[in-house]
């Protein structure tokens, strides 16, 4: 690792550190009811007892399956549909006034449309989980489409390759950075997407059913954030491993991981 990475690991771990010693220190000093913040060591600990439950274990796995399913029918659909948008202007040009419709619309509030057309389960929490997660991969895409190096297409061109070929030996490529930053962005929003879903729809089984239950029982605050600091943990994880595999794949390029959306 190096210095500058290092330094970045430090001061994260010195934020959670004064995050979590400031939250114990309002709950002990009685600044606020334990009832509605219990003491962050208390939280914690509940969370470590949680990893040691079956079937809190089992519902996590749940959550995760819908996410990845979710997270998977994007991509397959976004990446496609970028290549289309950003690569045929008369194209993107028929579709954007219907995507630009469709981009604001919250996919919570879908949530009893979705429900009605495929009833409750897995296959509504994927498709929510699908369509707020299309966007960041759908617009990454596109720019990245715009971004690529028009030197090396004209020299493609000029050797007589087709448009089929400059598409995928140099637009592809130069565009794929920007793919891995929307997959990153969209990881994120899926996990929200796929806990949010449970916890608003109280259908199913995971991590957002486990904190609805949680927040109707008596005093279950220190569950509700236990489920909290599990989600938080996921999201963590998914972050730090898909920005390691952009390093990793795509180390000629830090410059194009900047977020676009």
């Amino acid at each position: 690792m190096s210095r500058r990475g290092r330094r970045d690991v430090g001061l994260g771990v010195l934020g959670v550190l004064l995050a979590f010693g400031a939250c114990e220190a309002v709950s002990r000093a009685g600044i606020v009811r334990r009832t509605y913040l219990p003491p962050a060591s208390e939280v914690l600990a509940r969370a470590v007892e949680l990893a040691g439950d079956s079937a809190f274990l089992d519902g996590i796995g749940a959550t995760v399956r819908a996410w990845a399913l979710g997270l998977t029918l994007a991509c397959v659909i976004a990446v496609p549909l970028g290549l289309l948008l950003g690569s045929v202007p008369v194209v993107e040009a028929a579709m954007r006034a219907i995507v630009e419709f469709l981009r604001p619309l919250p996919s919570v509030a879908l949530i009893p449309l979705v429900s009605l057309l495929l009833g409750s389960g897995t296959r509504t929490e994927v498709t929510l989980i699908a369509y707020a997660s299309v966007w960041p991969i759908l617009f990454n895409t596109m720019y990245g489409l715009r971004e690529s190096e028009p030197l090396a297409k004209d020299t493609l061109r000029a050797f007589g390759f087709g448009r089929a070929a400059v598409l995928w030996r140099v637009e592809l490529a130069g565009a794929a950075p920007f793919i891995a930053a929307g997959v990153r962005i969209s990881a994120a929003v899926a996990l929200v997407l796929a806990v949010a879903t449970e916890l608003l729809s109280g259908f199913g089984e995971g991590l957002g059913i486990f904190i609805a239950q949680a927040q109707l029982a008596t005093d279950g605050t220190r569950d509700v954030l236990a489920g909290v600091v599990w989600a938080g943990a996921l999201g963590l994880v998914v972050n730090g491993v898909l920005v390691w595999g952009e390093r990793r794949l795509f180390p000629w390029a830090p410059e194009r991981r900047a977020v676009r959306t």
